[in-house]
């Protein structure tokens, strides 16, 4: 289905986009926490590179979900050919499992993930490299096709990253004690970094080494050490010192990996964008990392008795009291993280509900539930929602897209939105961007959409 063909108007509670707007041009809306002067916004000009304070160009990183290789066909080379990989600095490959007893493993109990993981053979039409795997290679499947994206792009970095929602349920277990610590990130850096994987049923890939140099970092995304996590999850009280601690452990063991090897190796953690969650942290975890992403999504969702923005940079005029992207960075730059230490996550995917009344073109409406399950939940991916019949709307304060159709209400980021985001992050010197997740995003619109609006200078300051 298209988008309806319908006369754009202006209307009180958001920008009317169904057809295009007449101007283009974002609104500055709320003040920068630091605005780079005219002189540092003539000199980016001059080299024609947005770096960060640090030196280092702005982060665009997007997180590769591997299960969508076996139930979506998003492979690597779906990637490559998206283009999108040509945009992007970072891939966050989602993710590793650590076993009961607080170790890095690959779960014998999942044979899809070993097998596509680094087992499967690809012919040669799927392959990154456009030749066939032989049987006997030691190392096969989606991590020998990561490698070869990386040979293709040099300046790509990949950091395996740890947990996620499903996959937190022992990082406690691991964080406990400083010997559970020491052998959990000892075994994280064997099985990732050091590429050291198991051979198992009668297969010939596997053995040490021959992963090596497919990672070069790792995230941790321990969701979430302050609670509020999923139910099957240890937790301990002590979760948030521990994970203090374990982080830590991580940057000592790296920095040992890195006079081992002669690498550099990236250590970053996911942070929540909810307020409750976001107070568990204590402020020594910016002492450790490069970089930290902050989730700028999931402020509502089926939990909500009203349609709200999930995604929104700034609280909406109607409900200043709503979370916010601003609010979240705001909240780790209190707890002492650097600006340039803070990448925003921004979502390829939007949510729903129905039931919605017409009235305020659907925003802060009582609703009936959710809308029916479809990506993943009551989602719907960024390329789904673009295609989308219904009146489409931008408040450009809040920052914030949504659609209205037939009693339907979904909000997203459209590239619109990202304009607008990658305008705060350079007026406040964050460190770039992040995509959840890149098969949301088959054609590397989103992508492209943040590497641009990255790709501009900062505007000089009053």
């Amino acid at each position: 289905m298209g988008r309806t063909a319908t006369p754009s108007v202006l209307l009180p509670y958001g920008r009317d986009v169904t057809s295009p707007p007449t101007s283009s041009k974002p609104s500055s809306g709320r003040r920068p926490l630091l605005v780079l002067g005219a002189a540092l916004a003539a000199v980016v000009l001059l080299v024609g590179t947005i770096v960060s304070l640090n030196g280092r160009p702005l982060e665009r990183i997007g997180y590769f979900a591997d299960w969508n290789v076996a139930n979506r066909g998003h492979t690597v080379e779906e990637l490559r050919r998206s283009g999108a990989s040509e945009h992007l600095t970072r891939l966050m490959w989602a993710f590793g499992d650590i076993s009961p007893e607080g170790l890095c493993h690959i779960p014998e109990d999942n044979h899809d993930q070993p097998w596509e993981l680094y087992q499967r053979r690809y012919d040669a039409d799927a392959s990154v490299n456009g030749e066939a795997d032989e049987y006997e290679q030691e190392l096969a499947g989606s991590l020998n096709q990561l490698r070869q994206l990386r040979a293709l792009h040099p300046d790509l970095g990949a950091s395996l990253s740890l947990g996620g929602w499903n996959w937190s349920v022992h990082f406690s277990t691991a964080a406990r004690t400083e010997k559970s610590r020491r052998a959990f990130v000892a075994s994280c850096l064997d099985l990732w970094l050091r590429g050291n994987l198991p051979i198992r049923d009668d297969e010939p890939q596997g053995g040490q080494g021959v992963a090596e140099g497919v990672f070069d970092g790792i995230d941790l995304d321990w969701e979430w050490p302050g609670g509020q996590g999923n139910s099957d999850n240890v937790e301990h009280p002590d979760d948030p010192a521990a994970f203090t601690l374990l982080v830590a452990e991580f940057r000592a063991q790296m920095d040992e990996l890195s006079r081992e090897t002669g690498r550099e190796y990236v250590l970053s953690v996911s942070l929540p964008g909810g307020e409750a969650h976001s107070q568990a942290y204590e402020s020594e975890v910016f002492d450790h990392v490069d970089f930290a992403t902050v989730q700028g999504y999931d402020f509502a969702g089926p939990w909500s008795e009203r349609t709200a923005h999930h995604s929104n940079l700034y609280a909406p005029e109607y409900d200043t009291e709503a979370n916010s992207v601003d609010k979240a960075i705001r909240r780790y730059l209190d707890l002492g993280a650097g600006a340039d230490q803070l990448v925003m996550g921004i979502p390829a995917f939007g949510r729903g509900w129905r039931g919605v009344p017409a009235e305020r073109n659907g925003r802060n409406q009582l609703v009936e539930g959710p809308v029916e399950d479809d990506y993943d939940g009551p989602t719907r991916s960024f390329d789904q929602l673009e295609e989308m019949a219904g009146r489409r709307f931008f408040d450009e304060e809040a920052g914030a897209y949504w659609i209205y159709a037939e009693g339907e209400w979904w909000t997203y980021d459209n590239p619109e939105v990202i304009a607008r985001k990658g305008e705060y992050v350079r007026e406040h010197d964050l460190a770039g961007m992040m995509v959840w997740n890149l098969d949301m995003d088959p054609e590397g619109d989103l992508v492209r959409a943040m590497d641009e609006a990255l790709d501009r200078p900062a505007r000089p300051g009053p």
